[in-house]
């Protein structure tokens, strides 16, 4: 893996844990049956996988 694909996936990994969390601690769920916004800790995990799926989605940039 390229220098320049690691910080693009890692930067979708932060953002998408930090937008998840935000989504768990603004948009609480008393039931308990929304996974995204039902506390802010879940809310960064999803965040960070789809993050990391948006990361992956793409590709690598710069091909020789």
């Amino acid at each position: 893996m390229r220098k320049s694909q690691l910080i693009r996936l890692l930067v979708g990994i932060a953002c998408g844990a930090v937008l998840g969390a935000l989504m768990g601690y603004l948009g609480k769920c008393s039931s308990g049956t929304c996974p995204l916004t039902a506390t802010p800790w879940r809310g960064a995990i999803y965040g960070a996988v789809m993050g990391a799926l948006f990361g992956f989605s793409f590709g690598p940039r710069d091909r020789k």
